[in-house]
């Protein structure tokens, strides 16, 4: 007859995300609380050991059975050929949102020193960033943050365990620039200017503004790029893959 023990083992292994702990027990209902804590962490205790290549690990709000660290390079060699590789323009621009949050896309571009506007699309279509808003000063742009699946794809628990910037850039897995980013993060936003009318109209968060004389005062079209919250602009033309 099957554990506990065995049937979470059997649980993580297959699941493709972290499964919480209200997951794990609505699917054991039959088990008690403890009995199920005590299981997990049995597992944990388990995996941990150097016979295993693989641990159970706490991220993004759920448990998951992921690969060790010391065996990336291993791991690396045999995805190379992911779709889900990042360039370096995209892993330095998504270093910057993840340590400035939550930024604009003008910030991006003063702290990085080039235009990141087609980086931040791509990122946004992996879903790795999201808007967070639009920032209270003049031109109201867009604020950008992380996501969940920033979370998971990095093997994080929380934006908390992000670790010091050197030892993030060798888990990116990539030739970043290093010394650039530590600079970029460690230095201050640029001073905003205020808004001059705070009281005035203002533009619903997740829409773009109406394109240049796209409609009337009272409902003009939006581009089909701005609707999905895409940047505008020249930083825009800048190709996807950068």
């Amino acid at each position: 007859m099957a554990t506990v023990r065995a049937i979470i083992d059997a649980l993580l292994f297959v699941s493709e995300v972290p499964l919480s702990l209200a997951k794990i027990k609505e699917l054991l209902a039959m088990y008690t609380h403890g009995e199920i804590t005590a299981a997990l962490e049995d597992l944990r205790e388990e995996y941990a050991g150097e016979d295993h290549g693989c641990a159970v690990v706490e991220v993004a709000q759920g448990y998951q059975l992921r690969t060790k660290p010391e065996y990336a390079g291993w791991v690396r060699k045999l995805n190379k050929m992911t779709p889900t590789r990042l360039s370096r323009a995209a892993l330095e621009t998504l270093a910057v949102i993840a340590y400035k949050q939550p930024v604009t896309l003008p910030e991006i571009i003063e702290l990085r020193g080039v235009k990141s506007g087609g980086v931040v699309k791509t990122l946004l279509e992996k879903r790795l960033i999201r808007i967070m808003g639009r920032k209270e000063v003049v031109g109201r742009p867009i604020l950008y943050g992380t996501t969940k699946q920033f979370l998971l794809h990095f093997g994080l628990k929380d934006l908390e365990e992000l670790p010091k910037i050197e030892e993030f850039a060798e888990v990116l897995g990539e030739e970043v620039d290093v010394a650039g980013l530590k600079k970029a993060i460690e230095s201050p936003l640029p001073v905003p200017v205020g808004l001059s009318d705070p009281e005035g109209e203002q533009i619903p968060l997740f829409e773009e503004p109406p394109a240049e004389g796209g409609g009337s005062e009272a409902g003009g079209e939006v581009a089909e790029g701005e609707a999905r919250g895409e940047p505008a602009g020249p930083e825009a033309e800048e190709a996807p893959g950068d």
